[in-house]
């Protein structure tokens, strides 16, 4: 799956969001400092050219959409991470947290009950 940059990543956390959007309304709903909506504008075109919004026309105004599900990037950029920086062990991350006080016992205790109901 591609790579976002960050302005395309808080496009798409906004999409998620709402859901089908307006070009006014993603704009709106951008962090502070708001960028300008031509910017914005620009961010979705490359959105649209990576396949991961789509467009519906409504009228003469542009209706935007995800085509890309926030799990299924979330999933495969935690991957990329854990890949890149832990040697693709997921058990390389969880101990740098732990080391780091980054998680505590009691959500590594946590975690490891949720493994096992998920067996």
């Amino acid at each position: 799956m591609k790579t976002l940059t960050k302005a395309e990543e808080e496009v798409m956390q906004v999409l998620w969001r709402l859901g089908k959007s307006l070009l006014r309304e993603i704009t709106n709903e951008m962090p502070e400092p708001k960028p300008h909506q031509n910017t914005v504008a620009t961010v979705l075109k490359i959105l649209v050219e990576k396949e991961f919004v789509g467009i519906e026309v409504v009228g003469r105004m542009h209706q935007y959409y995800a085509l890309v599900n926030k799990d299924v990037y979330s999933k495969g950029r935690v991957k990329s991470l854990v890949k890149k920086y832990y040697e693709g062990s997921f058990s390389n991350i969880v101990s740098s947290m732990v080391k780091g006080n980054n998680l505590t016992i009691e959500e590594l205790e946590l975690l490891l009950k949720q493994l096992k109901k998920g067996k």
